[in-house]
């Protein structure tokens, strides 16, 4: 939804924290969630690990709302699957997140791209059902990760408060159903 972008990127930021360089994590450096290789993607092709300690968090937020929000499509999501689809994009890509929202609508998975096609369909499903079940998958998906035992405890926190806050947004006024 166009007016959530701002609250979304808010929450996205706050679950990501600053930077990081855990050696257990496959993204390697990261800062507000944003690795290396996004930021030798879509920031500075010769980024450092100390570059990325240092970006600045506008460059983050640039990177948040053209590389996943604009991306899945999230403006014209409804109020509360937007935040959902968009911090599921951010943890674990672009890719999975667009999948499961269309296959968790009986659409096929083969492509990932939120298409007038899916937004279209999200007029006859349950949104708060919906975000439910793809949060639900996404643990399940987390759980199955070699890297579970390490991170998981965050991971389902993380994952159990933005299903909480995506419920609590789908259930404001009139946005129970796709507008």
């Amino acid at each position: 939804m166009k007016d959530n972008y701002d609250a979304c990127e808010a929450h996205v930021l706050a679950s990501e924290g600053g930077f990081t360089n855990n050696p257990y994590d496959p993204g390697g450096p990261t800062n507000w969630g944003i690795t290396l290789e996004d930021a030798h993607l879509y920031w500075k092709h010769n980024a450092t690990a100390s570059d990325v300690k240092a970006m600045p968090k506008a460059v983050a937020q640039d990177i948040y709302r053209k590389k996943y929000w604009d991306a899945l499509n999230c403006d014209n999501l409804p109020s509360g699957l937007d935040y959902t689809v968009f911090d599921y994009g951010v943890n674990s890509g672009i890719a999975r997140s667009g999948k499961i929202l269309r296959h968790c609508m009986g659409l096929p998975a083969t492509d990932w791209h939120v298409t007038p096609d899916v937004i279209a369909a999200l007029q006859k499903r349950d949104i708060p059902a919906l975000i439910q079940e793809i949060n639900d998958e996404r643990l399940h998906f987390l759980h199955g990760l070699s890297t579970w035992e390490r991170f998981g405890k965050g991971w389902s926190i993380r994952v159990h408060s933005v299903n909480a806050i995506s419920l609590h947004m789908a259930h404001g006024p009139a946005q129970g159903k796709a507008a």
